[in-house]
């Protein structure tokens, strides 16, 4: 069986829609699709991102080249549950490929900055 990962013809895109909080974390002082965020891709159960990439100037990423099988996006987030031992934590997306030349668009990744 062939695995997950690069060799393929289908693609996924998606945007980071940031929500940007005062130092409290009391006030949203704005929200903005997110350049230059971090994006990574994580083939099947893996325990490691396999690439990542940045957000273009309006939020956009994308993972081209991709084979059938399943997959997690995720960028990391600002921790808003006051925990001390925690600055961020990764927010996932998951998706399947199920067939040649797909092409997925994913909901927005909602990230607090």
């Amino acid at each position: 069986k062939q695995e997950e990962g690069f060799g393929g013809t289908s693609s996924v895109s998606g945007k980071v829609y940031a929500l940007d909080y005062n130092t409290e974390l009391t006030e949203l002082t704005g929200q903005f699709y997110a350049p230059d965020e971090d994006v990574f891709i994580v083939f099947g159960d893996d325990m490691v991102y396999a690439d990542k990439t940045s957000t273009h100037f309006d939020g956009t990423y994308r993972f081209d080249n991709l084979k059938k099988g399943l997959y997690t996006v995720y960028s990391y987030s600002k921790d808003t549950t006051g925990n001390p031992d925690v600055d961020e934590f990764a927010v996932l997306q998951s998706f399947e490929i199920t067939s040649n030349r797909q092409e997925i668009i994913l909901p927005d990744i909602i990230i607090v900055k």
